[in-house]
């Protein structure tokens, strides 16, 4: 019998790269003969006072904010296997019963800005075979308060990989541990023929356009240097994340499709980089700009490192050398980090 593995990752409708993780994830599993099911997780948010608080919240915002675009993003939770949802620890205690192993990661599940309910993304005081697989912390640092919380429940996990190097800092800081491994994202672990499958065109897409993906402020001077190579390489801009305009409504699989088809992708995210690494597709990474948010650059700063792309950083000018990309060292160091990565799963999971 295949042995059940509950996944515990961010659960929302609203983020691109969030989605697209825990998809290779359970993909990942499936494929190394474990049967996957995401756990769902309601955590309260800074400023709400109870999770119950913020699952009302947030089914508020998914209702009134952007319908369309939260009914296509609840329709890829098809493809993540949610089987049980939890709001408190005692609920994860509880649901941890029906699993063989617990799977906590990736994307920013130990960010303290945020969430509060930390012991669920960390199973404190969950009684089951616990692994963390390239979760990542999103910040180069833990509020003082909130230390020792995490120092129990690193020391608690059966084994630790996180997604950058900082966080691996973190986990020996916070823990003493220095067992923690460094892995790439799950999202690097399917190919770009893995990921056309459920890939999905959307409707009215330019033939030649740059994709712009910001989750941070977009300055007027950067703004005003891509739509100038946008002119000069008669190219149409998509904002994918302008609400008033034609693609805010697009859900992962259309994000995917952007992402292919882009003849250059701007952008401050993590998993822009990711996918435009995978479909070979040119791309510029930009500090992310966001009031009152921690630096959050690590994880970007290591998977340059990782695979060798610094110049893939913006560096106060964007021009035609932009277009020009070769992917084949990054492509080689990426095969030995996928076995890296199953190897790990396969030998902390038995």
């Amino acid at each position: 019998m295949k042995k059940k593995i509950g996944i515990i990752t961010l659960c929302g409708n609203n983020n691109y790269g969030n989605k697209l993780q825990n998809y290779a994830i359970i993909k990942t599993l499936e494929q190394n003969g474990y049967d996957p099911e995401t756990i769902w997780i309601y955590s309260a948010k800074n400023g709400i006072k109870s999770n119950l608080g913020d699952f009302y919240w947030r089914k508020k915002q998914d209702i009134i904010v952007n319908p369309k675009r939260s009914r296509i993003f609840k329709s890829f939770n098809k493809y993540l296997n949610i089987k049980n949802h939890v709001l408190f620890k005692k609920d994860m205690c509880k649901v941890a019963k029906k699993y063989d192993a617990l799977l906590v990661g990736s994307d920013q599940v130990w960010n303290p800005d945020y969430f509060t309910n930390n012991s669920v993304y960390l199973l404190t005081g969950v009684k089951k075979k616990k692994i963390s697989f390239s979760a990542s912390f999103g910040v180069n640092n833990i509020p003082e308060n909130k230390k020792n919380d995490y120092k129990k429940g690193l020391l608690e996990l059966n084994a630790i990989s996180v997604r950058e190097e900082r966080g691996k800092e973190l986990v020996k800081e916070l823990s003493g541990r220095k067992d923690a491994e460094v892995l790439i994202d799950p999202t690097m672990l399917l190919a770009a023929e893995e990921w056309d499958k459920i890939a999905k065109k959307p409707e009215q897409v330019p033939k030649k356009y740059i994709l712009n993906y910001f989750l941070g402020n977009l300055t007027d001077n950067r703004k005003e240097a891509i739509e100038k190579l946008a002119k000069e390489r008669n190219c149409e801009i998509i904002n994918i994340l302008d609400k008033n305009g034609l693609f805010y409504n697009t859900g992962p699989s259309e994000f995917l499709y952007l992402e292919k088809h882009a003849e250059l992708v701007c952008t401050d995210s993590f998993h822009s980089c990711v996918f435009a690494i995978i479909f070979n597709r040119p791309f510029v990474v930009f500090d992310r700009i966001e009031p009152g948010v921690e630096k959050m650059n690590s994880r970007i700063e290591t998977l340059l490192r990782k695979f060798n792309l610094k110049e893939h950083a913006y560096n106060n000018e964007i021009t035609d050398k932009c277009f020009k990309h070769n992917y084949t060292e990054a492509y080689k160091i990426l095969e030995a980090e996928k076995k890296k990565s199953v190897a790990f799963l396969r030998d902390n999971l038995k």
